[in-house]
């Protein structure tokens, strides 16, 4: 019993053990399957909340890029408005007050009132970076920050990824979405994925860019003014100024009607009533003014627009020119209008703008229409424009008294001044047009517009054949004259015509069309530039010789073919070189101011030409500030009758008839133009361009230079400033040596002529071909014996002529040594051994036989011969006797005295002295020394110099002798 109670003791206790074993196990599973489901849970939880964060997260992100959107397109149309308003009102027509200065434009332009006041943009959400994280938010999960930084590794492997799509962001820009809002971009693929990073950086609360608020008036329509009468004066003082400020001044004229405050209204424009842009009219004028303003517009539709445009914008589009000023009438209040005055307003605001008429409202009803704009002018934001529709408009404020007042006064100081000239563009047809145009009729160039509008176009022809201008110092001839000629060789070819044109003033107008240092190029019309000629009057002499001969040998071209003008004398020769030549002589009373034979011959050859060169092509224009003076011309009505076409400059005197004072009140750049000898009713008032420009003139004149014909030369350039080299004589240059069957030629100088000649005396084998030179001017005496050496030196070679160089004055040693050094195997003697050199002349000058090669002997300083008479006696022997021997003395004296003491004294001839040049000293000295009764009309000049040889010479001419250079 005890056994088997034992027995069942052990039972008991293995099947307990068995039970708490099999419990243990159990609890053991069951304790791991709620840890299992322990961690699931919170799996399921972290995976819920990361989805909830993921979904939130997109959800500001996509709202905060719908909204940045939003703003970036609001800005953008911001934007864009505000650079289409300021492209529509540039520069004094919409810049704010503070910055605003005069801008005049090419093209009437809107007028800014105020600035538009745009709908607000909402407040940009902050992007998902700048966020805080929302409060409570996973707080149960944060108590388990033991299991999450378990699985910390899960969320950097995701990172990881998410850093290897971070080239998605491309479609993100400054926060905002790519695309539209709704699109779906790859930035965020779905809720699986993680969102995309911000790159939106902090929110930057810009203001959008101001949009102006602008109307148009000039060359489009009118203004009324409603609503705020203070408010509504500030407008109509702010669209005036604007107006005046975006135009040339004079261009925009301005009429009050201000019945209630008598144009207290206006008053800051006051300083322009002087000048004449703008006008008052009375309480009862109105009628007036209207009826004014619709002749204003019946007369442009019918002269000005004449059917072929529609309105003066459209003419001013096509040729560049606004013939019109633009009126603008400021009617501020008034009663009740009348039937007519409602009827001509209505007209006006029909068909004033097309014509440039325009008309600002205020206090007045007037009707809706095309071309009307409404302004309803409120403080604060009130304020409307209809144009603008509803958006409200923030009206500027009124510009300050100071600015107007400034504006005006400026801009009537500018009209008194006379309008800007147009550019000389304005007067040349397109490039690759030019030269078109034939001569054979006669020359005929625009100068320029008239106040009308079209261009007055100005012909030299057989009729007017002259052209006669004047104005006084700055009025503008030479420019007058640069236009002429541009817009003449821009239209003729160099085979058309030629130009040759002096300028008597000190100065060089003209040298620009003749080839320079810094510009190589000419003008290829231009045969000859002469300038500085003022104290060479004798240049201008020449020229009229010139053309003189022309003249004569286009009138025996004509009697060969039987015609009597040059257009039949082109017909019959069409081969041969015709141009119509004009000869412009700018201060032409320069020419004509001696009492003397250069004047006395001058005006003999002006009246010729006048005369009879008008058949023949050949065109005077003459310049001066005033005709009237001109002594030479008193008595000689028929050669001033010859220049028909008269052109009279601001405050011209004496040009015109006497009972035309046409000229007295132009502006600047203006000229009176009248073909018909200055009658009153030939009058056509020109607008000249500024043709003086340098720029506009090289670019004009490389273009013509470019196409010239290849054999043309450039022109001859006579400038009486500068001193000639010999070097550059055509005539040095042709000098060969070795021809022994010609007489030497000695040159002196170069002649006062339109060809550019030397003056030259030939050594014959006769008495008297010895030159004397006589004056006490050093340089120019030994540079008249270096030329006259160093040319007779050119056609020997070193064995064919002896030549000796005598220096008797230590003061010309220096140019004396230079010219020995220039000659080969030449002689060179001082005071202390020219006795040999004259006594072995003196016995060669005595010799039955002449010589077997020419002598010459060049003296400096003659009358400094020492050796006493018998010294003397050989000299004279050498003059008298020497040439018939091949032997010549180029002699300098110091005083034409002097020299007559070497001949012999004052009863001896002066044969022995075929040739002379005389520098300073006077005419009346040299009588002994010219033919006839009389002596030269001469005066020392620096570097001119007096030549006479009698072999050829019926009177003398003045030289310019050779630099020593």
């Amino acid at each position: 019993m005890a056994e088997s109670t034992k027995n069942r003791v052990m039972e008991i206790r293995a099947g307990l053990s068995h039970a708490l074993g099999a419990a243990q196990v159990a609890l053991e599973r069951a304790l791991e399957a709620r840890e299992a489901a322990e961690a699931r849970y919170q799996r399921i939880v972290a995976a819920a909340t990361a989805r909830r964060r993921k979904l939130a997260a997109a959800r500001d992100e996509r709202i905060h890029e719908i909204e940045s959107w939003h703003d970036t397109e609001l800005a953008a149309l911001a934007g864009a408005a505000a650079g289409a308003a300021d492209r529509a009102a540039p520069g004094a027509a919409g810049e704010p007050w503070h910055s605003w200065e005069p801008t005049p434009l090419d093209r009437a332009a809107e007028l800014r009132v105020g600035r538009l006041i745009l709908p607000e943009a909402p407040v940009p959400a902050p992007s998902r970076a700048a966020r805080p994280p929302a409060a409570g938010r996973n707080s149960d999960l944060e108590s388990r920050s033991g299991d999450r930084e378990g699985r910390s590794g899960d969320r950097e492997s995701r990172n990881s990824d998410r850093e290897s799509r971070s080239g998605d962001r491309e479609n993100w820009s400054g926060g905002a979405w790519a695309g539209a809002p709704g699109e779906v971009t790859e930035a965020w693929a779905g809720p699986d994925s993680e969102p995309p990073e911000s790159t939106a950086g902090p929110v930057v609360d810009e203001a959008p860019p101001e949009v102006p608020a602008l109307v148009r008036l000039l060359d489009h329509g009118h203004i009324v003014v409603e609503g705020d009468r203070r408010a509504g004066d500030d407008v109509v003082a702010a669209l005036l100024l604007r107006a005046l400020g975006t135009s040339v001044p004079g261009q925009v004229q301005i009429i009050g009607y201000d019945p209630e405050n008598l144009g207290g209204g206006l008053a800051g424009f006051a300083p322009l009533a002087t000048a004449g842009v703008l006008t008052f009219v009375g309480p009862g004028a109105l009628d007036k003014l209207l009826d004014e303003l619709v002749g204003h517009v019946r007369r442009i539709n019918e002269t000005v627009l004449a059917g072929e445009f529609s309105s003066v914008r459209e003419l001013h589009a096509a040729t560049k020119r606004r013939p019109e000023p633009w009126r603008v009438a400021v009617l501020l209040g008034g009663g009740e209008l009348s039937r007519h005055q409602r009827t001509q307003l209505d007209r006006l605001l029909r068909t004033g703008a097309a014509c440039g008429v325009h008309l600002v409202i205020r206090g007045l009803a007037v009707e809706p229409g095309p071309g009307i704009e409404f302004v309803v002018a409120a403080p604060g934001d009130g304020a409307r424009i209809e144009s603008a529709g509803d958006l409200p408009v923030r009206l500027d404020p009124a510009p300050t008294s100071l600015l107007m007042t400034a504006t005006c006064r400026q801009i009537a100081e500018s009209v008194a001044a006379g309008p800007a000239p147009v550019a000389l563009d304005s007067l040349l047809p397109e490039a690759g047009a030019e030269w078109r145009e034939s001569s054979a009729a006669g020359l005929t160039a625009p100068l320029g517009d008239s106040p009308q509008g079209p261009r007055v176009q100005v012909t030299l022809s057989d009729y007017p054949p002259h052209a006669l201008i004047a104005g006084p110092s700055g009025t503008g001839k030479t420019n007058f004259i640069y236009a002429w000629m541009g817009a003449l060789a821009a239209r003729y070819s160099p085979d058309e015509l030629a130009f040759y044109l002096l300028d008597f003033k000190e100065g060089v107008s003209f040298a620009r069309f003749a080839p320079g240092r810094r510009d190589p190029s000419w003008l290829p019309h231009v045969r000859l530039v002469g300038v500085n000629v003022n104290t060479d009057r004798e240049f201008g002499l020449a020229l009229l010789r010139f053309l003189s001969a022309e003249l004569k040998r286009r009138a025996d071209a004509a009697k060969q073919h039987e015609v009597t003008n040059l257009a039949e004398l082109r017909a019959e020769d069409p081969e041969g070189a015709w141009p119509r030549i004009v000869a412009v002589v700018d201060e032409f009373q320069v020419l004509l101011g001696g009492r003397d034979a250069v004047t006395g011959e001058a005006v003999d050859l002006l009246e010729d030409l006048a005369r009879r060169g008008r058949s023949q092509g050949i065109h005077l224009v003459l310049a001066s500030q005033d005709v009237s003076g001109i002594e030479a011309l008193w008595g000689r009505p028929a050669l001033v009758a010859q220049f028909s076409l008269r052109i009279a400059l601001p405050r011209a005197r004496r040009v015109l008839a006497e009972t035309n004072p046409a000229a007295d009140s132009l502006p600047r750049y203006h000229a009176v133009v009248n073909a018909d000898s200055g009658a009153p009713e030939a009058n056509r008032i020109v607008r000249v361009p500024a043709a003086g420009d340098r720029e506009q003139w090289s670019a004009l004149q490389h273009r013509l230079w470019r196409r010239r014909p290849p054999e043309l030369g450039p022109p001859r350039l006579f400038d009486g400033d500068v001193v000639p080299r010999l070097a550059d004589s055509p005539d040095y240059r042709d000098l060969r040596a070795g021809d022994s069957t010609t007489a030497p030629v000695m040159l002196l100088g170069q002649t006062i002529d339109v060809a550019a000649r030397s003056a030259q005396t030939v050594l014959r084998r006769a008495p008297g071909r010895n030159l004397a030179v006589l004056g006490t001017r050093t340089d120019e005496a030994c540079a008249i014996l270096a030329t006259a050496g160093r040319s007779l030196a050119a056609q020997f070679t070193p064995a064919g002529a002896r030549f000796s160089v005598v220096c008797l004055d230590p003061d010309a040693r220096a140019a004396a040594e230079a010219l020995h050094a220039r000659i080969p195997g030449s002689g060179f003697y001082l005071p202390d051994d020219v006795s040999w050199l004259l006594e072995d002349a003196a016995a060669e000058a005595a010799a039955s036989w002449p010589a077997d090669r020419p002598h010459f002997i060049l003296i400096y300083a003659a009358d400094a011969l020492p050796g006493g008479r018998e010294a003397a006696d050989q000299l004279r022997t050498v003059l008298r006797q020497g040439p018939e021997r091949r032997l010549h003395v180029l002699g300098w004296w110091r005083g034409a005295g002097l020299l007559r003491d070497s001949l012999g004294g004052h009863a001896s001839r002066t044969d022995p002295i075929g040739a002379w040049v005389a520098l300073d000293v006077h005419g009346s000295e040299l009588s002994p020394y010219y033919p006839g009764q009389g002596a030269p009309n001469w005066y020392p000049r620096p570097w001119r110099a007096l030549h006479f040889d009698r072999s050829v010479h019926r009177g003398a001419e003045v030289i310019i002798p050779y630099g020593t250079a």
